[in-house]
């Protein structure tokens, strides 16, 4: 009996120490608050550094006062570079670093910079977006100078050769739009557009060709976007005309 009574003061203190366990959590819980609805900001890339994207402190409801005696300051989501910081002075959302769309999201149709601005006393996480919308900042692009073809004399009119796409870095209608062909009697231009929107080219021979004639023949193909301005690229079709058969021996 008396050890059993030795053992009471034991399981009162661990009760004890349970309740006073969760009443602190939920006095973290209740001193910890949430954004009720997420501050979203669109934004096109390259902007310059210090540009303004919005006045987050305005947007959220908070005194300019507020933001230095609560120590207000922006964390991403993830370990990379600070790319927006909060003006405390004025409670607006800056830019800090070279926000480059392609270099972020690549061909992403969306590209979202996630962030969440953090307020002390009591602390407090409200979410932050960032929409970087893409500019016509890169040009379409060959990745060879030279497009060589071999092409017997004897081809059919009609005949199509399919032609090296150019690349461009950027998406939607800032990406290839269309290709042109230098103007010539031997050759014309297809351009076709698949299902996502991928544009390709085909030449097409629209005058048969004659190598005793004319044995190579160099023309400009230019690759454009749909941006403005627009952007263009150039690489040089270089064919070489065959030798088919088609003479008789004859004596002068």
């Amino acid at each position: 009996l008396r050890n059993e009574r030795k053992a009471l003061p034991t399981t009162r203190n661990t009760i004890n120490g349970r309740i006073a366990l969760i009443l602190l959590c939920v006095w973290h819980f209740t001193a910890l608050h949430f954004a009720h609805g997420d501050v979203s900001y669109t934004i096109a890339e390259e902007m310059k550094r210090g540009s303004v994207i919005g006045n987050i402190g305005k947007d959220l409801g908070l005194q300019t006062s507020d933001l230095s005696s609560r120590k207000a300051r922006i964390d991403t989501d993830t370990n990379d570079k600070r790319y927006c910081d909060i003006n405390l002075s004025s409670g607006d959302l800056i830019v800090t670093d070279r926000i480059d769309r392609e270099s972020l999201c690549a061909k992403k149709a969306a590209c979202l910079l996630k962030m969440e601005l953090i307020l002390e006393n009591p602390l407090e996480l409200q979410r932050v977006t960032v929409h970087v919308q893409d500019v016509n900042d890169n040009a379409p692009e060959f990745s060879d100078d030279v497009i060589s073809f071999e092409i017997s004399e004897s081809a059919v009119k009609g005949a199509k050769f399919l032609l090296t796409e150019a690349r461009d870095a950027d998406i939607g209608q800032n990406a290839v739009q269309n290709y042109k062909l230098q103007n010539n009697k031997h050759f014309s231009i297809n351009v076709n557009t698949e299902v996502s929107g991928r544009k390709y080219s085909e030449l097409v021979l629209v005058r048969e060709l004659d190598r005793e004639e004319e044995r190579e023949i160099k023309l400009v193909l230019t690759a454009l976007d749909g941006g403005a301005p627009q952007r263009s690229g150039t690489a040089v079709v270089h064919v070489t005309v065959l030798d088919a058969n088609d003479n008789t021996p004859a004596f002068s």
